[in-house]
């Protein structure tokens, strides 16, 4: 865990050392990484928002020879895919997963709580809003799977909610990741982006158990 949270807040130096060792295999490294964060439910701390910022920084810098374009695409490819996959899993095994006696252990209880309710709360719309979400956007697809919402209407919100996410992050890296400022204060940026990303999720999970009391 110690070594996730490194790569997280040092993200930059480590998607460098990336690119130096893997040129060009970085876009299938980057892509598997959101593709598990987004659809393998067991695993919902995998960097998403910071991973796709830093991504876009360094193509934004013609050192790297990195293209936005390719990143941009893969992205997409890469949450709209693991978004249907965890619906699918949600609607085959639902809570069957999480009471399992081996990924059970791997599903935090209290993320899944707090997701549900979530979707609850907002319905539909959960699944647009939960992909600014981290750990919520990685249950959220299960959750509605579970729910008995059809794919078809699933895909809509999610479509919307990938296409929104990829565009604001990568243009926030590609356009403001190499001011010098934000260089110089990449770690503090990225918990900052964290930090605010999980407000909606925490406001929401203290007002259902407000509600709920």
């Amino acid at each position: 865990m110690s070594t996730l949270i490194d790569f997280v807040l040092h993200i930059d130096a480590h998607l460098v050392s990336l690119v130096n060792n893997f040129g060009n295999w970085t876009y299938l490294i980057l892509f598997a990484i959101i593709f598990i964060e987004t659809g393998a439910v067991i695993l919902p701390f995998l960097p998403g928002d910071s991973l796709v910022f830093a991504a876009s920084a360094l193509a934004a810098n013609s050192l790297y020879h990195l293209n936005i374009w390719t990143f941009v695409i893969l992205f997409l490819i890469a949450c709209i895919s693991g978004d249907s996959l965890n619906f699918i899993i949600g609607q085959r095994v639902g809570h069957a997963l999480s009471n399992h006696s081996l990924f059970g252990k791997l599903i935090r209880k209290d993320a899944l709580e707090r997701s549900e309710t979530f979707f609850n709360a907002h319905g539909a719309m959960a699944i647009i809003l939960a992909r600014f979400m981290p750990i919520i956007r990685t249950f959220a697809p299960f959750v509605a799977g579970g729910s008995n919402m059809s794919y078809r209407r699933f895909i809509r919100f999610s479509l919307i909610g990938c296409i929104s996410w990829v565009t604001l992050c990568s243009a926030g890296g590609y356009f403001f990741g190499n001011i010098p400022f934000v260089k110089a204060h990449f770690s503090a940026v990225v918990l900052g982006i964290i930090i605010i990303s999980l407000i909606p999720a925490v406001v929401g999970y203290i007002r259902g158990k407000v509600k709920a009391s």
